[in-house]
This record gives structure tokens, sequence and C-alpha cells, in this order.
């Protein structure tokens, strides 16, 4: 997605990923399973055990037996056929990730879970090899061309500019882009349970595929073996400004320990200056409009250089270069390269009608958008806000449906849920993992550190406690909690994860 105020990507500020294959055994071309027809993917090597295929459902699931939608899938298998246990269904986030993307390049799964367990990857329908949502180049360029309203006029031409996008939307992709809540997922979910055959679930969630996995728990509780669900989604949030504020006081964490490690690391260009203040006379000029970009001449709101700089310090291996880019800023002095975020134009374009459809925040008008600012501002007074502030300003005049309400899980009658939460995650934010887990009952597992997710990242205390859930089900041990891997030792990490693409979370 392209890196505007208000479709960021969550991967686009952080380091890029490093990402280490693991290699399996050869599938057996075209093998048939309960009615799949897998096939090698056509752009996968065929030394990669990976086999894809698609499955029809129902579009509209009142009407079960009408128009049908396709959804894709893909297959990586265990490591150690001979000892196989099930499979492991998968999503990576979004609204928009492409789970078939994700599970042809790497697998998701480590250790004794990769040895035992083949993994399916989906894409959610709406994405990718799904049956997609199509939206016009030039009706997303429009709303994004807008960014963050201003006054009243500037809110007003941003719900003209929504309320376009949905017609495009809806005129390129027909009666889909009314049923991509996250409610129709969890119905495709519960049919490629039954496509590939196995009696009870094994589920596998990051980001945006946590609230997929919440609500399939709410729906078939009897039908779950075991669930993973990563960096958490809040489905309960009751307001706008709920969100805002979590979402900003989360990047306000943050930033204080990047000014703290600033005032103890003589690396940091900054080292012995005043950051919140560098930054505070930054956000001055941006405001006034006299903040330049050197390399490209370009002028600064605040909100571009909160996006495409200040959004670094949610992870400390990009520490260095924010500082590198504020002394930069403020000298007029040529950029370190990297900085900027980069993504790519979004045709394909689920996140927009499913995040209204599952969440539909509605901020009325101009003023009440003001206040929020200021209330942010006020509570967290060096970041002021977040780039994912914007996601509540996304379904302004959309005129798209809230379907999905919002409420405090149910799941009382599900198996014990692992859930996963990074203590200063900047977009899953940590109180959501802690509401989520508390509201299902479930098994909290917490990593100390930075970053969005880490189920088969750089921590083997997690890592090590996921496996043993998923073969053996022995739940982790209550309030387990695994040290911080990202601080001081920034800028010396790996991740073998791929990156989230498609969405915010």
């Amino acid at each position: 997605m392209r890196a505007s105020t208000r479709h960021l990507t969550a991967a686009g500020s952080a380091a890029v990923l490093a990402i280490t294959l693991l290699a399996a055994a050869p599938a057996a071309a075209g093998s048939s399973h309960h009615g799949i027809d897998w096939q090698p993917c056509p752009d996968v090597e065929p030394t990669e055990a990976v086999e894809c295929a698609t499955i029809e459902v129902p579009l509209d699931y009142d009407r079960p037996w009408g128009e049908k939608i396709e959804i894709g899938l893909a297959r990586r298998q265990a490591a150690n056929p001979d000892e196989k246990i099930g499979t492991i269904l998968m999503d990576p986030g979004g609204p928009g990730g492409s789970g078939v993307e994700s599970v042809k390049f790497y697998n998701p799964l480590t250790g004794d879970a990769a040895e035992r367990f083949d993994v399916i990857g989906f894409d959610p329908r709406g994405v990718n090899t799904s049956t997609q949502v199509l939206c016009g180049e030039a009706a997303v360029s429009v709303v994004d061309a807008i960014g963050i309203p201003t006054d009243q006029d500037s809110f007003a031409a941003l719900e003209d500019a929504n309320a376009a996008l949905t017609e495009d939307c809806r005129e390129r992709t027909g009666k889909l882009f009314d049923h991509v809540s996250n409610l129709e997922t969890v119905e495709d979910i519960e049919r490629i349970r039954r496509a590939i055959g196995e009696g009870r679930l094994n589920y596998l969630g990051y980001s945006y595929g946590t609230i997929m996995g919440q609500q399939y728990a709410e729906s078939y509780p009897h039908r779950i073996r075991t669930m993973v669900l990563d960096g958490n989604m809040d489905h309960s949030l009751e307001s706008e400004w709920d969100f805002m504020r979590t979402e900003t006081g989360a990047g306000e964490e943050n930033f204080t320990a990047f000014t703290a490690w600033c005032a103890e690391a003589p690396e940091c260009a900054l080292h012995g200056e005043d950051v919140a203040s560098v930054y505070s006379g930054l956000k001055a000029k941006a405001r006034a409009g006299e903040l330049v970009d050197p390399d490209s001449g370009e002028p600064l709101d605040f909100y571009a250089l909160s996006m495409q700089y200040t959004f670094a310090a949610n992870s400390p291996q990009s520490w260095p270069g924010l500082a590198e880019a504020y002394v930069a800023l403020r000298d007029g002095t040529p950029l370190p390269g990297g900085m900027a975020l980069q993504a790519e134009e979004p045709i394909n374009h689920l996140f927009y009608p499913a995040w209204c459809q599952d969440y539909g925040w509605q901020i009325e008008d101009y003023d009440e958008l003001a206040s929020l600012q200021e209330r942010l501002a006020e509570a967290y007074p060096n970041v002021e806000w977040t780039p994912y502030d914007n996601y509540a300003l996304t379904c302004v005049g959309s005129g798209i449906e809230h379907t999905n309400e919002r409420d405090e899980l149910d799941v009382d009658h599900a198996p014990p849920i692992v859930f996963i939460g990074n203590e200063h995650d900047p977009a899953t934010v940590y109180d959501w993992s802690l509401a989520s887990s508390e509201q299902a009952g479930g098994h909290l597992v917490t990593y100390e550190g930075y970053g969005h997710t880490v189920y088969g990242g750089i921590s083997t205390c997690i890592d090590d406690a996921i496996n043993a859930y998923y073969v053996g089900r022995t739940v982790p041990e209550e309030g387990l909690s695994c040290p911080n891997l990202d601080f001081p030792e920034i800028g010396a990490l790996t991740d073998r994860r791929a990156p989230r693409t498609g969405g915010p979370f």
C-alpha cells in the first residue's frame, strides 16, 4: 500500500526483516485431499514442499446456495511427514494480508511445530488469489491526497472522496464489497477446516488475523484443537478515543524509550541534547510550513514528519537512523537513506471495506476531530499522534455499513487459547492483548520487547512455549513473560518472519 497519511502499512517503518526459508520434503504434484485439488504453486521452486489450491464458499452466507466466490490456499508440508499430527491454518494480518504469499515463501512455524504440522496459509475473501475487492487507483489517490483534514472544508472533501471511493469499489467488485467483514471470514475458515478434513482446527493468527481467530472461537468453540493469537486486536473498544489513545500511548512510550537511549548512548547523533526539545522544534517548524525535506525540497507538515520519521521510534533498530534524520532536518543537511516509508499503490484494496464493516469508526465533523487531536496532544505531549490514529478517519462519509458489532469476546466453551502480546507493540498495542485474553479467559504470553508480533522471530522462549502447545497441547505456564531481546543490542537482530503486508495490522 502507498505510504500515505491514511494507508500506512505497519511494517513500513521497521527495519527490513531478514527471511530464512525452511527446507521441507518435496510434495507429490497434484495431490488431492478431501476435495481440495492441490497443485504445484506456479511461482515456487519445485524443491519447496508447497502446493496451491482454491475452494468455493458462498458470497453471502445468508444465501448459502447462491453466488460463490473463491478462497485461495497454499500448503507447506510438515518437515517430518511420518510424525505428522495435523495442519495449522494461518493468517498473517491486514486486513488485506495474504496467507498464500506468506506460506509460499517461508514457514511461519518453527521447531517441533514445523516438523509435525503442515501449514496452510489462506487469502481472506477480497485478497490476492481469492476473489478480489478492486478499487480504482485514481479514486484511492484522491482520498490519499486529502490526507488529514485541517478544517471543515477539507473534512467535507474527505467525506465526498470516501463516498466516491465506495461507489468506485462497488462498481468494480460487485456484491462482494459489502460482504467482507470478519464475520464472513469466520465462516470461510470453517469451510476451510471442513475441506482439509480435520475434525478440529489448529490456528495461528497474527495481528488482524487474531480477530479472525477470536471470533471463530465465539462461533465454533468446540471445533478448536489449538489456537495461537499473536499481536491481538481488541474488538471491544467502545469509541474512536479509546482506539486513538491506546495507539498513541504506545507511540509515546516508545518515543520516551528512544530519548532515554539517546541520553545514554554516545552513538546517538543527538547524544547530550534534549531530544524531546529537538523534536518539539521540528514539530513547530512543520506546523508553520517551514520544515523542508533537504533531499526532495518538498515541505513536510506535522503528519508527514510523524509518519515518515518519528514513527521509527517504535523500532529500536531504527533509533540511530532516526536521530541522524532529526539532525539533518534541523540543520538542513542531506538525510540518511532509507528513512522514508515506501509501499505500493493499493488496487486490490480489501482494507477499506473490511475495516469499516468490522470497526466502523465515525468522526462526525472537523470539530470532533480537532477535539480528539487536542486530547491526544495533551495526554501524549511528545508524539501527540501516531499514523494509526488516522484509521479512525477511514470510514468518514463512506456509507459502508458497520455490520460486525464491537463487543467483548464470549468464548466460554472453547479449549485453552494462547494469546501473545509484545509490551512495546506500536500497532496492536499490549493493552489490546491484555483485554482480549482477559475477555476470553485465555493464556497470555508476554514478550517484553518491541516490534509487532513475535512468534517465529527472535525469542526461543516464545517459540518453545508455542511449539509445546501445538504439539502436545501443553498450555504455557501462567504469567509466562519472555525477556526483551531488542535492546540494547539494536542493529544486530535478524527475524525469520516475512513482513506483514496489505494493511496496518
